[in-house]
Formats: C-alpha cells, sequence, structure tokens
C-alpha cells in the first residue's frame, strides 16, 4: 500500500478558493478605491452585504481589464503583444473560479465568491470577456449598432451582473434590461471623453459609418483640422448615453431604497461627464473630463430625492436598440473564437 503521503489528492472546490472571505472583500475595497473613485462613492451608499458584493465584482472586471490591457489599475497601455494568451488565461481563470478553485489571483478568487452569492452565471462573465475579445482583435465597429454591441459587453453585461449581485431576479428581464442600459450609457460617457486617448492607443470606437458622414479619412479624425467634427460626433454619443441612462431609471422603482440611491448617484455621476463633453464642444478634450468631490457630493444629494420621490420618467425617444435585440444579433454573430485552451491542473 502506498504511503499517505504519496496519494494524489484533488484539490478541494470552495467559493473562493478556500480564501477568507474578510481578505477577499478587504482587497476588494482596496481596489475599488485605488481604480475608480466614482464607483467607490457610489458604493458606500449601499446596505454592506450588497456593498461588499459589489466591490468582489468590481475586483474582478478591474483584473481582467488589467490583464488584457497590460496595464496596472487601468494605467497606461502596456505592450499589447501576446493579447490571445492574457485573453486565454482570464478564461482559465474565470472559470476556475466558477470551480470553486484556487486561481493564485485574489480577484478572481473574489468573484468565484461573488459568483456563487449573487447567482452569477457563466454565460454572464463570458459575455464580459467577449469585450476583452474585440479589444484583443484590434476590433472596430461599423455600423451604431455595432458601437452599441460593444458597448454591451463591456459595460451592459457588467450592468446585468451588478444588478445579480444587488439581489435581483436573473429571470427578471425588465431589471436586468435596464440594469444592462445604465452600463451602456456609462461606456458611451466613457467613450465620448476618451477619444483622443483611444486614439493614442491605436484604438477608435466611433463607427466607421460615422466616420464616412463627416467626410474624415481613416485615422485622421483627432486631428485639430477636425475637432469640430469630432465634437458633432462626440454629441452623438452623449444623444444616445441620454436615452440609455434615462430609460436605465425605469429600472430602478421596485430596488430597496438604498440600492436605488446609490445607483441613481452613479447615473447622474457618470452621466455627468457626458455631458460636460458636450457642453465643452471642440475644447472638450483639452484637458480631461472628470466629475469634482464637490460635483459628486451633490450628485449623491439630488439622487437621494430622486430616489425617496420614486418616479422616473423614461425618455422622449427610446434608444435604438434593447437587450434581447442586442444579445440576439451576439448570439447570431457567434462569440469571437478563443485559441485552444488548455485547462490548467487542480493543483494550481
Amino acid at each position: 500500500m502506498l504511503a499517505p503521503s504519496r496519494i494524489l489528492r484533488g484539490t478541494p472546490h470552495q467559493a473562493g478558493g478556500g480564501r477568507d472571505r474578510f481578505a477577499l472583500v478587504e482587497k476588494a475595497r482596496r481596489s475599488i478605491e485605488e481604480g475608480s473613485k466614482s464607483f467607490t462613492a457610489a458604493s458606500t451608499l449601499f446596505d454592506i452585504d450588497t456593498r461588499e458584493r459589489v466591490w468582489l465584482l468590481y475586483a474582478w472586471c478591474r483584473r481582467c481589464d488589467d490583464i488584457a490591457d497590460a496595464q496596472e489599475m487601468g494605467g497606461e497601455l502596456g505592450d499589447q503583444a501576446g493579447a490571445e494568451s492574457r485573453l486565454k488565461s482570464i478564461r482559465v481563470l474565470t472559470q476556475r473560479a466558477f470551480d470553486g478553485l484556487p486561481t493564485a489571483d485574489i480577484a478572481f478568487d473574489a468573484f468565484g465568491l461573488v459568483a456563487q452569492e449573487g447567482r452569477l452565471s457563466a454565460q454572464m462573465a463570458e459575455d464580459v470577456i467577449e469585450g476583452f475579445a474585440l479589444d484583443a482583435r484590434d476590433w472596430r465597429p461599423r455600423s451604431e449598432a455595432d458601437l452599441l454591441r460593444y458597448c454591451y459587453h463591456v459595460a451592459g453585461a457588467v450592468g446585468v451582473m451588478m444588478a445579480a449581485v444587488m439581489g435581483v431576479d436573473p429571470d427578471d428581464d425588465e431589471v436586468m434590461d435596464r440594469a444592462c442600459d445604465l452600463g451602456i450609457a456609462f461606456q458611451l460617457a466613457n467613450i465620448a471623453r476618451d477619444l483622443l486617448e483611444d486614439d493614442a492607443a491605436g484604438r477608435c470606437y466611433l463607427p466607421m459609418e460615422w466616420l464616412v458622414e463627416e467626410d474624415i479619412e481613416p485615422g485622421q479624425h483627432t486631428k485639430p483640422h477636425h475637432r469640430a467634427e469630432l465634437a458633432d460626433m462626440a454629441e452623438k454619443l452623449v444623444l444616445l448615453m441620454d436615452k440609455y441612462a434615462k430609460r436605465a431609471r425605469l429600472g430602478t422603482v421596485g430596488l430597496p431604497f438604498r440600492s436605488r440611491w446609490a445607483i441613481l448617484s452613479a447615473a447622474r455621476i457618470y452621466t455627468d461627464i457626458g455631458y460636460e463633453v458636450r457642453r465643452r464642444g471642440k475644447a472638450a478634450w483639452d484637458h480631461r473630463v472628470h466629475t469634482s468631490s464637490l460635483g459628486k457630493l451633490g450628485h449623491v444629494t439630488a439622487a437621494f430625492f430622486e430616489a425617496l420621490k420614486n418616479d422616473p420618467v423614461g425618455p422622449d425617444d427610446e434608444p435604438p436598440l434593447d437587450r434581447g435585440e442586442i444579445l440576439l444579433a451576439v448570439r447570431m454573430a457567434g462569440p469571437i473564437a478563443p485559441p485552444p485552451m488548455d485547462p490548467l491542473p487542480d493543483e494550481l
């Protein structure tokens, strides 16, 4: 008979990879404080259980983004060589997290914990990872529908996961659709603000059809002589953002007060970025748009009374696509195929 030390044992399956929950939450809290002051401000409004789960989810999103772009806490993009390999790592570690196996990365272990507590599905995670796959393939949108597909993957799908960790039934399509709307609105604001930064990194999320309509030659949209046209396209982004953000508010009615307050605060803070881009016009990219601490406080205060009233008004005109239509297009197009993936052993 073999001695006990020679008997192979599988790694036990435990949510969070067996790590202490407090350690995971503390790491996630530090991650969100360093990575996003706006989300930090909004997250403090949740009840403690929801707040911790939001932190855990954010830590995974932040870490995936950093791995995909070879950067640190959303900083300057690193060398983009090997993007497919990094994408493979994200998928492998995420699957291990779902399986309750240790990942040797605390952000993925944190995701394993919140995935169990928040009833997150592998498809929810894959929809987010598809956004990183689009960037890895240097994908560019041809049409407005393509732009919205990208916004769904990188932010709308995160909104869906956020709603789940807040306790929304994953089968409640109405609330999930509105959560997706808010994520799309956030991403549209980010794109409008970061047009020059994205161009410097070799990326462009403006639909090619828009560039053709503005008679802008490829790769020239951020040149000074096209600043008026760039402002026109930024306004298109902000108008879309406004429609999605207003429709998103309709989904907050049934949320607990503190969750409603937090979501409405985040909505006000992020959409203000888009509105400020529009207000500045051609000067929008002379200095990076941000919301001051005093401005955040004002939005949080206004959101408190909005949450108390709890009578949101939707957009005058509906956004062009809803989650169901975007998902149908995504499923018909099929996933961006990852390279063959050799699973890591249980004993990592």
